[in-house]
């Protein structure tokens, strides 16, 4: 009788399946992964909130504040900010409840969230590799792990990961991809079940209601059904291997398999384009040809390839370029189309040779496809969360060939020096990633530094100048923030938010009517930029203009109802011309809005008791000093 060891099956690496050492890595691997993870980002603990929507989020918005039915019902039912992602602000209210608006508490969870993602990825790449190398042949169980250890430690400590993490408001990407991994997980499990038999369909079932959930968070995921089509063919090879077998009885069942979760996709896309439709910096489909949108395709192809090679210069913000010739192509663009048509055409004739390189180069196109311009152009040329989910794939291709190379060393066609070089490599590179990482986090600290770290590194964003404008103009520094408001300016001409708060920062430095000319430039540009037409209404009332300036400020809470502070400015405008009535109610809505303006309930008492309602005037009266009483008593922070 034949002996079994390893050199007569073939099964040349590592421990036996069951042995001690294989549970005790089996369990090692995902809490070094975890914490590995969590040591990269943990600088983002320390980071606070951006005005990169973060503001409008979680400071501006009230309603997300709780997982109360009210709350919950908002939560289902809005797209605000052009995005439905219910599940994703149910994480935010869960946040709220614990920590308030303190942004540390924010930062934790995406962390967290983030870390399992990369333990659910190194299950997601051991089950794809036992699907792919699956025979007599197969590597054992330790070769599995470290290789799917691997590939899960590039996914999880890649720069390219910091925006979602580090940025409060880009947590839809790692919700979904929770719930994105959980599909492919419980698909694969079902895959592998033999025949009808129930585990099969618990499995299928599970899949089903993870992409739900996945689409719930944000319905970038719409792709997922095509990309489960390209892993039947490869490595699962559910359709028979040959493509002309792809459509014969035997594979119909996989093609009915993708009907549920194409009717899912299709109605989160329904919903998603109704989102962004409300979303006035999408730019509209005719302002670009087909020719500009080919480029910005095929440039984000690249560029998140690129990235993820060599992970250096990444910025917040990555513009759209303000004027594009087709006939005289920026080398950019070019050489991405050159690079894209040369990948394709390389893959595809090694397809049979290495099937994995094509199968990833597709599934890496299908995901990224929502997102590259193909259907909508946003504000910006690319983005680092973009890469959240698309550069899966070259994450597991790396770990394979740590596991090809691991496989010629132990049947002796690779001398050991080339391995322990190559080892060094692998724990540099990982090293490196994490350094790289850590340093990624810090830029995300403050507004401030966000900014001229995205100038610094070479992009003259709108953006860019336009937000760190801002925040000096916050700090009172009016000269420097003018001069990046006139920059933002320089680069477009027609910003409706440069306009704006250029406006205000003259305002401020009593140029009332240069702030003007720019306040009526902003609402000409942007006719529903309420904020616009709040401060021009504004201006207006300094200047004695009142009837002009109740026209915007109607304008104002018209475009916004829940705007507090227009309700209430519109009150006084109105109370100052005499319409006690209508002031009334404006003052009403502000408190209703904002139950703590001691402001506004002092505003309405005065015009409740002008109309003679002396006893409902004196409830305000006192609400306003029971808040201001409130406001003394809290205690200054220490020193």
């Amino acid at each position: 009788m034949k002996d079994s060891n390893p050199e007569d099956t073939g099964q040349s690496l590592g421990t036996p399946k069951g042995t001690c050492s294989a549970v005790w890595l089996r369990s090692f691997v995902p809490v070094v992964i975890f914490l590995l993870t969590v040591v990269a980002f943990f600088p983002v603990l320390q980071n606070g909130f951006v005005n990169w929507d973060d503001g409008k989020n979680f400071l501006e918005n009230s309603h997300y504040r709780g997982l109360g039915w009210t709350q919950l019902r908002w939560m289902f039912t809005t797209f605000y900010l052009a995005n439905y992602r219910p599940l994703v602000w149910m994480t935010y209210g869960f946040d709220y409840l614990f920590w308030g608006t303190n942004p540390f508490g924010y930062h934790l969870t995406s962390l967290l969230l983030h870390a399992v993602n990369g333990v659910l990825f190194y299950f997601v790449v051991l089950r794809l590799l036992s699907l792919a190398l699956a025979g007599p042949n197969a590597p054992r169980e330790f070769a599995f792990q470290v290789t799917a250890g691997f590939s899960a430690l590039i996914f999880a400590l890649h720069p390219l990961r910091v925006e979602t993490v580090a940025w409060a408001s880009g947590r839809n990407h790692v919700v979904s991809g929770l719930f994105y991994l959980g599909t492919i997980l419980c698909y694969l499990r079902a895959a592998a079940s033999v025949g009808g038999n129930s585990w099969r369909w618990c499995w299928f079932s599970a899949a089903l209601i993870l992409f739900a959930l996945s689409l719930l968070s944000q319905p970038v995921g719409i792709t997922l059904p095509f990309v489960l089509l390209v892993l039947d063919i490869y490595p699962l090879r559910r359709l028979g291997g040959d493509p002309g077998k792809w459509f014969e009885p035997a594979a119909r069942r996989v093609w009915w398999e993708k009907v549920p979760f194409l009717m899912l996709a299709a109605g989160a896309g329904a919903i998603g384009r109704v989102a962004k439709q409300q979303y006035t910096q999408l730019l509209p489909t005719t302002q670009y040809g087909p020719i500009f949108r080919a480029a910005v395709t095929l440039y984000g192809l690249v560029f998140y390839l690129r990235k993820t090679i060599l992970p250096v210069g990444l910025s917040p913000h990555y513009p759209l370029p303000m004027a594009f010739n087709p006939w005289a192509w920026d080398w950019p663009f070019l050489l991405s189309a050159a690079v894209v048509l040369l990948v394709s055409i390389g893959l595809f004739a090694l397809r049979h040779r290495w099937p994995a390189g094509l199968a990833t180069w597709i599934c890496y196109m299908i995901i990224l496809a929502p997102l590259l311009g193909i259907v909508q152009i946003a504000p910006q040329l690319v983005a680092d969360r973009y890469s959240y989910l698309s550069c899966l794939g070259w994450a597991i291709l790396a770990g394979a060939g740590i596991l090809y190379l691991w496989q010629r060393w132990l049947n002796g066609r690779v001398g050991q020096q080339t391995v322990v070089v190559t080892v060094g490599l692998v724990i540099s590179f990982v090293v490196g990633l994490g350094v790289l990482t850590w340093q990624q986090t810090q830029v995300w600290h403050d507004s401030e530094r966000l900014w001229r770290h995205a100038l610094v590194v070479g992009q003259e964003s709108i953006y860019a100048h336009d937000n760190l404008g801002t925040v000096l103009f916050e700090r009172g520094e009016l000269e420097a923030a003018i001069e990046h408001f006139r920059q933002a300016l320089q680069i477009k001409p027609a910003h409706a938010t440069a306009h704006n708060n250029l406006g205000s920062a003259l305002s401020e430095r009593g140029e009332l009517e240069a702030a003007m000319e720019h306040f009526r430039q902003a609402v000409q540009i942007d006719p529903a930029y309420a904020k616009a037409h709040y401060n021009l209404g504004i201006a207006l009332a300094r200047r004695g203009e009142l009837g002009e300036s109740i026209i915007h400020l109607r304008e104002a809470v018209q475009i916004d109802p829940a705007y507090a502070k227009a309700h209430y400015n519109l009150g006084i405008a109105l109370a100052r011309r005499g319409e006690l009535e209508a002031a009334i109610d404006h003052f009403r809505k502000t408190v209703l809005i904002e139950p703590q303006s001691a402001e506004a309930h002092e505003s309405l008492g005065r015009a409740l008791a002008q109309q003679g309602r002396k006893d409902e005037a004196a409830q305000h009266y006192q609400e306003a000093l029971r808040i201001l009483k409130s406001r003394r008593s809290v205690p200054a922070p220490s020193p």
